[in-house]
């Protein structure tokens, strides 16, 4: 439906301008919680996304006071190039029901203020949440297609937490209930916010169903003292007891540290390359796996203007030699072949549109 709109809407002879003319309720929606000392993070992961996507996005920013006005000024600072792919809209940290202080303290500061996002949104139909050590190393357009394979009872999507269970952590340490046998992560999480505020969702705590915000506090109520990753272990609990409520992605769109430092393990990777990275640990910023590192600092240091190739491609290669005595960077092709598809498809539309197939030697 996008291709068709924009086709109509371009007038004869016109170059493709794709982002320019997708009406709003055809936009990609990014959501991120960034407190404390995430700024440059999350600017790093908004930064990924704008690179590489080619449908206009609507970033969904929740801060605290003290971050918003450096937020503001950065996005504005990039270059028109890029800001025209993306709105900004920045939102305070709130939580609907519960004690706000409580809901702040679970786990990371903030991390839980994703739970309420169907609740704040309310004329947000599908939304993609992702945490702030995220990099998107393809277009953000791929995996918000997966949003189509959802069937009827499917509302929300998410990677499992491990790919080998007796490995894992829930399967072997988990006090709580958690989805299928090992467990999902929520870094990255598929939203149909339609659906999630529509359904009566089954839970442990009376025999008929409760709707999402009606459900939140009284099950961290229950299970709090029995949680360990706080926001991600109450989604594993809702989803143990809504299982067909959850569509669930392959590891190659969550990759994350645990997915080559004991071996590679996440067989879609190997075989597509990694196209969403998740550098959970603090993984981009200490020398425990530098192939994390270097992918970030890579996109953190390119000039917005440059050449994808020359500025970051080539000194991402050189960059991973220095990894290989490490087992995520004996895997090197793993990190590199969708940001190499990515930079290829970009190249050829940028020559074949702009200089045209003729001129090409």
């Amino acid at each position: 439906g996008a291709a068709r709109l924009e086709k109509l809407a371009r007038r004869p002879g016109e170059p493709r301008s794709f982002q320019a003319v997708l009406p709003p309720e055809l936009w990609i929606h990014l959501a991120v919680v960034a407190c404390g000392n995430r700024l440059e993070e999350t600017l790093v992961m908004l930064k990924s996304a704008v690179l590489f996507s080619h449908r206009k996005i609507q970033f969904h920013i929740f801060t605290e006071d003290s971050l918003k006005p450096e937020f503001d000024k950065q996005l504005r600072q990039w270059p028109d190039s890029y800001t025209k792919k993306f709105e900004h809209r920045i939102y305070p940290i709130t939580f609907s029901v519960g004690n706000p202080q409580e809901w702040k303290k679970l786990f990371k500061p903030c991390a839980a203020q994703r739970l309420f996002l169907p609740v704040i949104l309310k004329d947000v139909d599908s939304l993609l949440y992702v945490d702030t050590d995220v990099l998107f190393l393809r277009p953000v357009d791929d995996i918000w297609k997966l949003l189509r394979l959802f069937n009827s009872t499917q509302l929300a999507a998410m990677a499992p937490e491990h790919e080998i269970p007796k490995i894992g952590w829930y399967s072997r340490f988990a006090r709580h209930p958690f989805y299928g046998s090992a467990g999902v992560n929520s870094g990255v999480m598929l939203m149909n916010l339609t659906r999630i505020r529509s359904t009566q969702f089954k839970n442990s705590m009376i025999p008929t169903g409760l709707a999402w915000e009606d459900m939140l506090y009284p099950l961290y109520q229950k299970y709090k003292n029995a949680i360990t990753w706080g926001d991600q272990d109450l989604l594993n609990i809702i989803f143990y007891f809504n299982p067909e409520c959850l569509y669930v992605f392959p590891c190659q769109w969550n990759y994350r540290p645990d997915h080559c430092m004991y071996g590679s393990n996440c067989r879609e990777a190997e075989h597509e390359g990694v196209s969403v990275l998740h550098g959970n640990r603090g993984v981009y910023h200490d020398d425990k796996q530098p192939t994390f590192r270097a992918l970030y600092e890579a996109i953190r240091d390119f000039p917005f203007q440059d050449n994808l190739f020359q500025s970051m491609y080539y000194p991402l290669q050189l960059k991973f030699l220095e990894t290989v005595h490490t087992l995520c960077g004996r895997i090197p092709q793993v990190f590199l072949k969708q940001i190499e598809k990515t930079m290829k498809r970009a190249y050829e539309k940028h020559v074949i549109i702009h200089v045209g197939p003729n001129q090409m030697h």
